[in-house]
């Protein structure tokens, strides 16, 4: 359910953005640190994150401690890391 509701509110944010004259739009790159997740965790994230519109996982550093990822909206790095933070605590307590 929690996923499902990040999709829909990201769904509406991006058609808003599109879809209205002035685009609100600051994108960028963000590295996450990923708390000791195994690597089907880290699969399940990156995944994850590139199917909520407005991100896209990059890439997994090689010592698999920071996630890349590039976001549409980032008003806040800290904001952005600590949203990232709550998934990897919802897929620690499924998988």
């Amino acid at each position: 359910m929690f996923y499902i509701k990040e999709v829909v509110l990201s769904n509406i944010r991006v058609a808003y953005d599109v879809l209205t004259p002035t685009h609100h739009m600051r994108p960028g790159f963000v590295a996450i640190p990923l708390e000791e997740l195994t690597e089907r965790q880290t699969l399940i994230l990156a995944n994850l994150v590139t199917m909520t519109p407005g991100t896209l996982s990059m890439d997994v550093s090689s010592d698999r401690r920071t996630l890349y990822l590039h976001a549409m909206y980032i008003d806040d790095l800290d904001n952005v890391r600590r949203e990232i933070t709550v998934y990897q605590q919802k897929i620690r307590e499924v998988f």
